[in-house]
């Protein structure tokens, strides 16, 4: 009962004519961030963080200038589908799975549904994760820390394990893709040692690594180009996209066709989230890859599935605010942003940790009540600006062609202000469209690289804190039961696939 009168409390702050126009505004700014290819939710936190100190001069608080950047990182979730969905190109790194599905349901001619199905789906991922983020705050958080690097890495490898799946039933070029993608990861300095590693023809950029954005956006931005210029796709479909309110309420009605999909992002981007140092990204891909894995129809991902669109919609959403959980309870910034936002509360005097919740009450009731808000906000704002964001696939493929590749040129150089990432970004995209004549799957070699860096460093710490013992992924009891379950998942469709050719061979 003490929760709900306190969430009481602090709505009643949030809907203040100054704290619901913050948050109005940082919703809308957040949703252009987050459609603009290289730029994102970290961007934009870090770029407004300065304007915030006059919102606090003004307000003599905290709270205000948190509501307002606490809502860019709402927003920046739901406007990274935007361009995922109309260019083919991810405005952020946690937009990049919603490139599978959602690229292929709006060259079908029903981009409406596919952006009112990413906008529900990451309304109803936000809204559950803000319940469990009020009710489990403090349990939640104790068991995030029990996670050390065997719990990580045995998550990472869980994730692994669904890559199989993605690739369809070619897995030796799925594991061939996924190879790949751990290659282009480990590119740069050795993370133990500090020797420099693959650093091709010793070219000095590649010293930095290969940076995810700069595959991501050469996948698909560029080479999805490429691929539609050379197929011919584009003629019949990118005139005929028409939206009227009818569409957009029969697209909402329509939505309780990716209640699975929904529900599998919410619940595991939430939980992949309040991981410190996880972030949407790994659990947007992770609910990706379990949504096509329990579907009773995996052939459609990848071909303009809706669940495909809801998974990791709900998922980034969820995890946005499953990442300000360890913040605010442990001081552990969950995710890029969310170091962001932690640097911004210890400028304006707070101090995050255990105690934030006794201590500034009045700081953390009106912030959580403000996510619910911008939740709300944002599914409105988003679902207004549908046929603005139509506009752009009613232009001609003649001219929209040359501005997806002036957007990844400029995306791309926005995020790192290297023309090395640039060139190596154009490369990435005719490399992609070659690949894909060769029917070689691109989703795995992109989920790699996003989690190699991640899943590398835990595997080692891990094995120096046994003595390269790998039986510390079995025996510890959060670890084991993570570790058996991926080798299942991993092992689970080879078997499929061998008994396959050993029925047809008796057959014939």
């Amino acid at each position: 009962m003490d929760i709900l009168t306190s969430l009481m409390g602090g709505f009643l702050v949030a809907l203040e004519p100054l704290n619901l126009g913050l948050a109005v505004l940082g919703v809308v700014v957040g949703l252009f961030v987050g459609a603009m290819p290289g730029l994102g939710s970290v961007n934009g936190v870090a770029i407004l963080l300065p304007f915030t100190f006059v919102i606090q001069s003004m307000t003599g608080s905290a709270t205000s200038p948190m509501i307002f950047l606490a809502a860019i990182y709402y927003g920046a979730m739901y406007g990274g589908a935007i361009s995922s969905i109309t260019l083919g190109i991810p405005g952020a790194s946690t937009a990049v799975a919603t490139t599978f599905d959602g690229r292929p349901l709006a060259l079908k001619g029903q981009a409406d549904r596919a952006l009112v199905t990413a906008a529900v789906a990451s309304f109803i991922g936000g809204t559950i994760a803000n319940v469990l983020f009020t009710a489990f705050a403090p349990p939640l958080a104790s068991v995030a820390l029990k996670f050390g690097d065997p719990e990580i890495f045995a998550l990472m490898l869980l994730a692994f394990a669904t890559f199989v799946g993605l690739g369809g039933d070619d897995i030796p070029k799925t594991i061939f893709s996924i190879c790949i993608g751990l290659v282009l990861a480990t590119v740069g300095f050795d993370i133990v040692s500090g020797e420099p590693r693959l650093i091709f023809f010793d070219i000095t950029g590649f010293s930095h690594g290969v940076r995810f954005l700069v595959l991501a956006i050469g996948v698909y931005g560029i080479g999805e180009m490429i691929w539609t210029v050379n197929s011919s796709r584009y003629g019949s479909t990118m005139s005929e996209v028409n939206v009227s309110f009818s569409r957009v309420l029969a697209s909402i009605r329509k939505f309780h066709e990716a209640w699975k999909g929904t529900l599998i992002g919410s619940f595991l981007g939430f939980f992949v989230g309040i991981l410190p140092a996880a972030g949407a990204t790994p659990g947007s891909l992770m609910s990706y890859g379990v949504a096509k894995m329990t579907s009773r129809n995996p052939e459609e991902y990848g071909k303009g599935s809706v669940d495909g669109i809801a998974a990791p919609e709900a998922a980034n959403n969820a995890a946005s605010t499953g990442a300000m959980l360890p913040m605010m309870t442990l001081g552990i910034p969950g995710s890029p942003t969310t170091a962001v936002l932690l640097a911004g509360m210890v400028i304006w005097g707070l101090q995050p940790g255990p105690l934030l919740f006794t201590t500034q009450p009045d700081f953390v009731w009106p912030l959580i009540g403000s996510f619910y808000v911008s939740n709300i906000v944002a599914l409105l704002v988003n679902l207004a600006f549908i046929p603005l964001f139509l506009w752009m696939l009613r232009m001609p493929f003649t001219i929209l062609a040359p501005l997806i590749f002036v957007l990844s040129l400029v995306g791309t150089f926005a995020a790192y202000q290297n023309m090395f990432d640039v060139w190596l970004m154009v490369l990435v995209g005719i490399a992609a469209f070659f690949l894909r004549l060769l029917d070689y799957p691109l989703a795995p070699a992109v989920l790699a690289i996003v989690l190699g860096p991640i899943a590398e460093p835990k595997l080692r710490q891990s094995l120096l804190f046994s003595d390269g013992d790998f039986s510390i992924f079995f025996t510890r009891p959060i670890a084991g039961p993570i570790t058996i379950i991926a080798i299942i998942l991993i092992l689970l469709p080879m078997f499929r696939l061998i008994r396959r050719k050993i029925r047809g061979n008796i057959t014939t």
